[in-house]
C-alpha cells in the first residue's frame, strides 16, 4: 500500500455565543476552527485527521504531499522521521499520524485500540472547564455536570486569588473529586496580557489548595520547559503535580520523568505526540508510576484519538471538553457522529481505524 497524496480542508463552525479560554487570553473564541487532512491509499482506503485552527486557515497540502506521497501507510517510523522535519520548518505535523493509524486500523478491519493491546472498556471521564468564571456561576456549572452524571471537574485558575473559586466548589460539593488548572504551560497571546507565575506564586496556590483538600492534581502552574521548576514544586507540596499536554515530541515528555517532575502526564496525540509515541510515553510513565491522563481539547478526531491512547495505556481518567456554548456538538461537528458520555463514562469508537467518519456535509 502507498500513500498517493493529502488533501486539506479548512472548516469552521459558529458557535451559539462566544467563550473566553484561559490559553487565548484576552481574544474570545466565537467559531471552532479546523484543518482536515485526508491521506488517500493506492487501495482506496483513506486516514483522517485533524488541528485546531485559526479563521482562514493555515495551509501546508503541498509539503504534507511532498513528504508522504510513495511511502506506505504502515510504516510509521519512517514517516515520523519525516514529520519531525516539517516540524522544524511549519506547523505541529503529530496530528498527520492519526490518519495513518485511521488506514492501519481500517486495513486490519480493527479499531486503533485493539491494534495497540488495549481493550474498549468505558472510561470514567471529567469534565473539563475552559474559562475562570466566579463562585456562584461555577458552583451551578458543576451541578450540572453532577446531574449528567460526571465523574469529576476541572476548574481553570489564571490569577493567584482564582483558588478561591475553587473553595467555594469544594464546600458546595464536598464529596466530588477536583482537579486544578492554571494553564501557565503555554497560552496563544493574541493580546500582550497573559501573565506568567513565577515558583512562589505556583507553591502560594498549592499551599491554598492543600488547605481546600481532596485535589486529584493541579496542572500547568509553571511554563512546560521548567522541568526543574515542576520537580521543586512537586517535592514541596503534598497536592499532586500534572503536565506535559503541548511538549513538543517525546524527548520533552521524558525530561519530566527524569525529573522526576510530575504526578500526571498529559500529553495530547494530536498536539505532542501522536499515537505511537502517545502509548510509549504512557509506558514509561507507569513504569514510575506516574498516571497518564491525554489532554484533548482539540476537535472530535482529536479526541478520538486520544481514546484510543488511553483505552491501550490504561488511563485513570478522560479529559471530556464542556464550556456551554463549547459543548460535544461543537468539538464533533465535522463527525458524523457525536461522541458522548454515559452516565460519567465514555467508550472508545469500536468501528476500524478510529472508528469515526465524517458528516457527509462538512467537505463540499
Amino acid at each position: 500500500m502507498q500513500i498517493t497524496g493529502v488533501t486539506q480542508h479548512h472548516l469552521s463552525h459558529q458557535l451559539d455565543g462566544h467563550f473566553e479560554p484561559t490559553w487565548i487570553p484576552g481574544y474570545p473564541q466565537s467559531s471552532h476552527e479546523v484543518e482536515l487532512f485526508e491521506v488517500e491509499t493506492d487501495e482506496g482506503i483513506t486516514g483522517r485527521c485533524a488541528s485546531p485552527s485559526f479563521a482562514g486557515g493555515l495551509s501546508y497540502e503541498g509539503p504534507l504531499s511532498l513528504f508522504l506521497t510513495g511511502e506506505d501507510p504502515h510504516d510509521v517510523d519512517t514517516i515520523r522521521r519525516k514529520l519531525e522535519s516539517i516540524d522544524l520548518i511549519g506547523p505541529r505535523p503529530w496530528h498527520i499520524e492519526l490518519a495513518l493509524w485511521d488506514i492501519i486500523g481500517k486495513d486490519a478491519g480493527k479499531p486503533v485500540y485493539e491494534l495497540l493491546g488495549g481493550s474498549g472498556d468505558p472510561i470514567p471521564c471529567y469534565a473539563s472547564t475552559g474559562e475562570v468564571q466566579d463562585a456562584d456561576e461555577r458552583i451551578e456549572y458543576v451541578q450540572e455536570r453532577v446531574d449528567e452524571g460526571f465523574q469529576a471537574v476541572k476548574l481553570r485558575v489564571a490569577e493567584t486569588e482564582d483558588v478561591e473559586v475553587v473553595r467555594a466548589v469544594r464546600e458546595s460539593f464536598p464529596d466530588l473529586p477536583l482537579m486544578v488548572d492554571a494553564n501557565k504551560g503555554w497560552a496563544v497571546r493574541v493580546m500582550a496580557n497573559e501573565q506568567q507565575w513565577r515558583y512562589k506564586d505556583a507553591l502560594a496556590v498549592a499551599r491554598e489548595l492543600e488547605d481546600i483538600g481532596d485535589i486529584e492534581w493541579f496542572e500547568e502552574p509553571l511554563p512546560r520547559h521548567d522541568y526543574e521548576g515542576y520537580a521543586r514544586l512537586r517535592a514541596a507540596t503534598d497536592v499532586p503535580i500534572a503536565g506535559g499536554e503541548f511538549n513538543d515530541r517525546p524527548g520533552e515528555l521524558y525530561r519530566f520523568l527524569e525529573h522526576d517532575a510530575l504526578d500526571v502526564l498529559q500529553p495530547d496525540a494530536a498536539l505532542a505526540t501522536g499515537i505511537r509515541a502517545g502509548v510509549s510515553v504512557a509506558e514509561a510513565a507507569a513504569e514510575q508510576g506516574v498516571a497518564f491522563v491525554p489532554h484533548t481539547w482539540t476537535n472530535g478526531i482529536g479526541f478520538a484519538a486520544n481514546l484510543h491512547v488511553m483505552a491501550a495505556a490504561g488511563s485513570p481518567w478522560c479529559e471530556f471538553p464542556i464550556e456551554p456554548p463549547w459543548t460535544p456538538e461543537v468539538r464533533d461537528f465535522p463527525l458524523a457522529e457525536t461522541i458522548h458520555h454515559e452516565d460519567g463514562y465514555v467508550t472508545p469508537p469500536d468501528g476500524p481505524g478510529l472508528g469515526v467518519e465524517l458528516d457527509g456535509g462538512v467537505v463540499g
